[in-house]
């Protein structure tokens, strides 16, 4: 079951693609994708099917996600250079974190720790609060926010403490 829900954000976030940005069938399919990237850890645990599988999965549904609303966004949002170049410092520093992840371990390692889901509920959020918060703000808070949680999950993986997390 879980594994359904997550893929329901799959086909949501390809289905976004379709949808005009801030229509109402946007933000019911980008709802619908935030919601299920909530519950589906929840419904594994809940039901004892917790998998590799459904990890890989979700690390992938939420990648798709997140691409997709990159497609849809950054045509519109007029981001600042100091905000685009802060979240290319953001991707590097999680680039290295996935190199340092699969030379010490032969697999690309996601941590999934608090800072981590803290940054994703922003980053859900963040399109929901763009007609009455500046890109500026709102952009800086989640990007202090992203940077701290790479920053930690680098340290997580080069430490060994993965285990823990």
């Amino acid at each position: 079951m879980a594994n359904v829900i997550t893929s329901m954000r799959i086909v949501c976030s390809i289905a976004l693609l379709f949808c005009p940005t801030f229509s109402i069938a946007f933000y019911v399919l980008y709802i619908t994708a935030g919601i299920s990237d909530m519950i589906d850890g929840t419904v594994a645990r809940k039901t004892k099917t917790v998998s590799e599988f459904g990890s890989k999965l979700d690390t992938a549904a939420d990648f798709v996600m997140v691409v997709v609303c990159l497609i849809k966004l950054i045509p519109i949002i007029r981001l600042p250079l100091w905000l685009m170049s802060w979240i290319v410092v953001i991707a590097l520093i999680k680039a290295v974190n996935l190199v340092s992840g699969y030379i010490m371990r032969k697999e690309f390692v996601v941590l999934h720790t608090v800072m981590n889901k803290a940054t994703g509920i922003l980053l859900f959020i963040l399109p929901l609060t763009l007609i009455f918060i500046d890109i500026k703000f709102s952009g800086a808070f989640v990007s202090a926010v992203a940077t701290f949680a790479a920053i930690q999950e680098g340290h997580y993986i080069r430490t060994n403490a993965i285990s823990k997390r």
